[in-house]
């Protein structure tokens, strides 16, 4: 079942160019994985121990995840707001992005932290811990899982160049998820870090 978001993210690569414009095949890999996420979750029990879900790690996940997603989002905001611009580099297309479009007040924080929990769960908790379930060495089902997650059709079309920051975040994540098993890090330190990054960049290009 993993391998069917990581099957439709290299199709989508395949398609021709115009067909990559099209946003329901850049949520098809998404949709598969979550549809693998469903099915793995109905054959499998404990759940909430296999992704680190358990009340008790509720608040050791949520220190190393502010302190995680705060150093994070200050290295990204250095290098989009900064580094980028200083190689002559486009960031104001962020403005047209489907985030920026959405409310502020909406945004912040509810839809962060809901797409933060989506995407740790899918990402981190079934892609990776699967990944490392099939027998791969921590260190190459943790970089597989980031590229996956940087390379998302979705997070291509909307962040194009910007989407490889997603490839360092996503090592950080999966790294802090491996050694610690408890996804609360993982979704504090991805919210924390894009409440961060989404509030200041937004304030800049406004």
């Amino acid at each position: 079942m993993v391998l069917l978001p990581v099957l439709a993210t290299i199709f989508f690569y395949l398609t021709p160019n115009q067909w990559q414009d099209y946003t329901l095949l850049q949520f098809f890999s998404q949709g598969l994985a979550y549809l693998g996420l469903v099915l793995w979750i109905g054959l499998n029990t404990h759940i909430v121990r296999r992704f680190g879900l358990e009340p008790e790690k509720l608040l050791t996940g949520a220190a190393w995840g502010i302190a995680v997603g705060l150093l994070l989002g200050a290295i990204n905001l250095f290098v989009i707001l900064k580094i980028i611009p200083w190689l002559g580099i486009d960031i104001t297309f962020l403005r047209r992005t489907p985030h920026a479009r959405i409310p502020f007040w909406l945004m912040m924080p509810l839809f962060i932290v809901l797409i933060a929990c989506f995407v740790e769960i899918n990402f981190r908790g079934f892609l990776l811990g699967r990944l490392l379930a099939l027998g791969l060495p921590s260190t190459l089902a943790i970089a597989a899982s980031a590229v996956l997650f940087a390379f998302d059709p979705f997070m291509v079309a909307t962040f194009k160049h910007l989407h490889w920051i997603a490839v360092w975040d996503g090592l950080v994540w999966g790294l802090l998820w491996v050694r610690l098993r408890n996804l609360y890090a993982t979704i504090a330190a991805h919210a924390v870090e894009v409440i961060v990054m989404y509030s200041v960049v937004r304030a800049v290009l406004n």
